[in-house]
């Protein structure tokens, strides 16, 4: 089991790694890839969800 510790290490090495101005990006289309994840599990059928936020 990871401890907290180890858990801001991680996040910090990902900051160094990335940078702050891609995390923001990796974010969103981690978020992204999760939704999609979700509905093909539950066999929704895939829309673009785009808000117009573009």
């Amino acid at each position: 089991m990871i401890g907290s510790a180890e858990v801001i290490v991680i996040l910090c090495l990902i900051l160094l790694l990335f940078g702050g101005k891609k995390l923001p990006e990796f974010a969103r289309s981690l978020g992204k890839g999760i939704r999609e994840f979700k509905r093909a599990v539950h066999g929704e059928e895939t829309t673009d969800d785009s808000d117009g936020k573009q």
